[in-house]
């Protein structure tokens, strides 16, 4: 699915919930120390979305979006213990980009397939505003982290580590 009809996706999805959102046009950026400076917030305040692949055991992979505050960094070995899993690690990049149905860098918080397992830290639903690409590398979109969390239904757990110095 192209990007620009993911980003429709989840706007038409906003719209119907009647959610307030901002839509902030930018330079194209993926990475979240550089796309939270164009937007004008502290990175705490993105939203940094990696796909993960979880090994439940030798016959059973499951495919999670981890969803993280921009400031720190996912935390393999809570997602691992989370799902009582033998090895959690980074999908690979297409299967990534089928399950998120966009390109790294431009991941939304938000999954729109049933393969992608939605996790979230505590400190994103937490937030008064969460900002994140929407699924375009120039465009961002900034909600309310308790309608985040209305609308896309995270589990919610302590996912997150800090990032390394």
């Amino acid at each position: 699915m192209p990007d620009h009809d993911t980003t429709q996706h989840l706007i038409s999805l906003l719209d119907a919930s009647r959610v307030d959102y901002r839509l902030i046009d930018h330079a194209p950026e993926g990475a979240t120390e550089t796309v939270s400076a164009l937007r004008g917030h502290p990175m705490s305040e993105a939203a940094k979305c990696i796909v993960l692949r979880v090994k439940v055991d030798r016959r059973t992979t499951r495919h999670v979006l981890a969803v993280v505050p921009g400031d720190r960094r996912v935390d393999l070995d809570a997602v691992k213990a989370l799902f009582e899993a033998r090895y959690v690690g980074f999908s690979d990049a297409e299967t990534a980009e089928r399950l998120a149905r966009s390109v790294p860098g431009t991941v939304l918080p938000f999954s729109f397939d049933p393969e992608l397992e939605l996790v979230a830290d505590p400190d994103v639903v937490a937030g008064p505003r969460l900002y994140f690409n929407a699924a375009r590398l120039d465009r961002s979109l900034c909600l309310a982290g308790t309608d985040y969390a209305r609308l896309a239904g995270p589990r919610v757990a302590r996912i997150a580590s800090p990032a390394p110095a």
